[in-house]
Order: structure tokens, then sequence, then C-alpha cells
């Protein structure tokens, strides 16, 4: 991915940036439909798709497409919370664009942490702020209701993958729950196998996604 990624354009970050959060982001991107990224985007959706955790914390009912973008030296992204709706262009050409309400934002990173300096995701929520700088091929996943920045790169080149979830449960205390019980559900079940008490767990999970789920 990086390989594609040397050999992409890269524009001002600010191109997929909101009024508010535009004036804080300082970074590159590729655009986002050109061919480097919409290759590199299926890489991602294919891979997402076949991961059973990623399923079963962002119960995903639209992924938007991945975007990438590059802090060198001296970039960063100032304090922001993300749009909460995203447009996506039809496939059919001609047509309405498709509406993603943002409930969880992603970040893939693709650059080693030995590469750079800086660059840390930090995420503030209620209980103080969260560092995040992952190795290349880790990715959070975390409520795109939080404030959150980059921090300046002081050295080297941080590369990543960002993207938007919409989910099929709205709630973000539901989709936690949800996530808690398959945890534990799946953890049972590799203890002592299904019985008649895990089948019936798995039962009322399902019984609560039908609940709680725009599908």
């Amino acid at each position: 991915m990086r390989d594609v990624m040397a050999k992409a354009e890269w524009v001002d970050g600010k191109v997929t940036a909101g009024a508010q959060s535009g004036q804080a982001k300082f970074n590159l991107q590729i655009p986002e439909n050109s061919p480097a990224a919409v290759s590199l985007g299926n890489v991602i959706l294919t891979a997402l798709g076949r991961n059973e955790l990623f399923t079963s914390a962002s119960l995903a009912l639209r992924v938007f497409p991945p975007l990438f973008n590059r802090y060198d030296g001296g970039m960063n992204f100032g304090s922001h919370i993300d749009n909460s709706i995203r447009f996506v262009k039809s496939s059919l050409g001609g047509g309405a664009p498709i509406r993603v309400r943002t409930d969880m934002s992603a970040t893939l990173f693709l650059t080693d942490p030995a590469d750079y300096d800086g660059g840390e995701l930090v995420v503030e929520d209620t209980y103080g702020e969260h560092r995040v700088k992952l190795p290349a091929g880790d990715m959070i996943l975390y409520s795109a209701t939080s404030r959150h920045h980059v921090t300046p790169v002081t050295r080297g080149s941080r590369w990543s993958s960002f993207f938007w979830i919409q989910s099929m449960v709205r709630d973000e205390a539901a989709r936690l729950m949800l996530f808690e019980m398959d945890k534990a559900i799946q953890g049972l079940r590799r203890q002592v196998g299904d019985n008649g008490e895990i089948v019936a767990l798995t039962g009322l999970y399902h019984n609560l996604i039908r609940r709680w789920a725009d599908a």
C-alpha cells in the first residue's frame, strides 16, 4: 500500500474538511476519487469484511470509502469533531449522493511508529486525553462524537487511512453493550462449547439487535 501511495498525487488535506475543521487541518491527502485511493480503499474494505472484531464492534451498515492522508514535518490537525453526515457519490452516475451518518471514526496506521516522531492521534473524552500511535496495519475505531487532534510530526512522515462508519445501531451505549455481550458469548463458547444457556444468550443478543438496529 505504501508503494502505491508513494507514487500517488497528493493535494491539500483541506479538500475534505468542513468550514471549522479546515482552519485547523494541515496535512496532505490523496484525492478521494483517484484510482490509487479507490484501489487501496477496496483492499481495506475487503479486509474489514473479513474481520470479526470490526464487525462485532461496529455493526456497520455503511462504511465511507477510505481516504488517505500524510503528515510531513510540522504538519498537524488541531482539535475538532468530525462532520455528522458525509456524502458518497452514487456509483450509478448522476444519482443523488448517498448519505453516511458518521457514528464511528477509524484511523488505520500505515507507517511504522519508529519511522516518525509526533503524529499521535489524541482522542479527548470525559476521562481526559488518550494518545494513540499504533504499528503499521493496526487500526483504532472510536466514537465520531469525540473531539480529537493529531499532534505535529517532528521527524519523518506519518501515512494513514481514515474513514467513518454508520452503524446499524445508532445509540452508542446500546452498541457498546452489544459488543461486550458478543465478546462474553464468544469467550464462553471457547470455554464450554455450545450449550442451552449459550444458545439462549445468543438468541437474546440477536433479539436486541432486532430491537435496536436500523437496517
